[in-house]
């Protein structure tokens, strides 16, 4: 594996662990209108980048069947919604400032399903990743180099605000600073591997390439209108989750038009 490969799997992941030792450095419990706002900015990323890094790209390949070039991506694209809501069904998890766990009922301590519910949704962030390099790496998709650094960038970036929003609770639930940043670390660690099972996978099955973009596609839009837009509009009216999610989409989109 080249070393641009292995930059870009890696970096998502820093993000991750920066944001996570902000439990080291901020002291109480996240304000909730600090909260929102993060949780906004992270689904404008996660929305700018399906569209632009992998929704796009994923029909741009598909050219060749004319009229019919949606197909793939809207197969892909509904594979990508099925398997987060299998995940979704079958993972013991607890979302952040809810009072009930999703999933089979379970004896796991709170916090645990705290860290499960981030690792969920860390899923197809790391799987997006992988598929973009896979499809740099084979030269079978309409992928620059610039395009996946843009998109390991923009995920980084809003993973840095996700390290923080799950070691500071935990911390306020009662683990230490270090077991919190640990957990938070942890969280994000499944994005890697993803990223790298998917490479792999990718690499011997380069005629799915536009399955597999649109599948993360989906899988991440999943997330966001799951988790993160009810996340970042719950509790008393306040317009800073939209604001934030405004920003974020227009970074991202900015990071893949600029370095695409």
């Amino acid at each position: 594996m080249n070393t641009t490969v292995l930059l870009g799997v890696i970096i998502p992941f820093i993000g991750t662990c920066a944001g996570s030792a902000c439990v080291f450095f901020m002291r109480g419990q996240m304000k909730r209108s600090v909260e929102r706002a993060l949780t906004g900015f992270a689904a404008g990323v996660m929305v700018a980048a399906s569209v632009w890094s992998l929704l796009i790209p994923a029909m741009e390949q598909s050219a060749g069947m004319g009229k019919l070039s949606f197909v793939p991506s809207v197969a892909g694209f509904w594979l990508g919604i099925l398997f987060l809501l299998l995940l979704d069904e079958v993972i013991p998890h607890l979302h952040l400032n809810a009072s009930e766990s999703e999933g089979p009922k379970s004896k796991l301590a709170r916090t645990t399903m705290m860290v499960l519910a981030v690792t969920l949704h860390n899923i197809p962030e790391g799987m997006a990743v992988g598929v973009v390099y896979a499809g740099l790496v084979s030269g079978s998709a309409e992928i620059t180099a610039g395009g996946a650094l843009a998109l390991a960038l923009g995920i980084a970036i809003q993973n840095f605000p996700e390290g923080a929003i799950i070691s500071m609770p935990l911390h306020a639930e009662g683990k230490t600073r270090f077991k919190a940043f640990l957990d938070g670390v942890l969280s994000g660690a499944v994005e890697p591997l993803g990223a790298l099972l998917t490479i792999f996978a990718a690499s011997h099955v380069v005629p799915a390439m536009p399955y597999m973009l649109s599948f993360a596609a989906g899988a991440m839009l999943y997330v966001v209108v799951e988790e993160l837009i009810p996340e970042m509009s719950e509790g008393e009216h306040s317009n800073i989750g939209v604001v934030m999610f405004a920003v974020g989409f227009t970074l991202m989109m900015t990071l893949d038009v600029a370095l695409g």
